[in-house]
């Protein structure tokens, strides 16, 4: 397997690192959402819980709560089986699975590989993860796992009460 290329975003200015987008026409970042609480969730087409519970959850957050106030982001952050889970393969699974929600795959970076950029820039241990910034672009929650959904909507609907921080 060749080595992964070297990354050319700030994750830390950016959010996230992608090497493609599916469902927007263009590449979004954190900054771009300050406003609107994010819900950004990692998965791989392979992972069982993220097919059975991590995607239709984002699916459901995204048809139920309002664009100007949540923005669901979906990150497919492959660290195993790479050549299976290509760009091609995850264009059929957002079909199949109907994910209307923009969809982001995990920049490769030569100094974490076979780690994917986003996943080790915030430690994530695997997938299905969920990560929930407020308003203002803050990290306030950070799981591995099944997030139940009436948790999940009350989390939100906590962040969409708080007042935008002044900028």
């Amino acid at each position: 397997m060749a080595p992964a290329p070297a990354l050319a975003v700030d994750i830390t200015r950016d959010g996230w690192a992608a090497s493609q987008w599916f469902n927007t026409g263009a590449p979004i970042t954190l900054p771009e959402l300050t406003g609107r609480v994010v819900v950004l969730h990692t998965f791989q087409m392979l992972c069982p819980g993220c097919v059975a519970h991590g995607t239709p959850q984002a699916q459901k957050v995204h048809n139920l709560f309002p664009k100007d106030d949540v923005a669901v982001i979906g990150l497919h952050t492959v660290f195993e089986h790479h050549e299976a889970m290509s760009p091609v393969s995850l264009k059929a699974f957002i079909h199949e699975n109907r994910l209307s929600f923009p969809i982001a795959v995990d920049a490769e970076n030569k100094e974490t590989f076979p780690i994917p950029a986003t996943m080790a820039h915030y430690r994530m241990r695997g997938t299905p993860s969920l990560l929930l910034f407020d308003r203002g672009g803050a990290l306030r929650k950070h799981t591995f796992g099944q997030v139940d959904d009436m948790a999940l909507g009350a989390e939100i609907m906590a962040l969409m009460r708080e007042p935008t921080s002044p900028s």
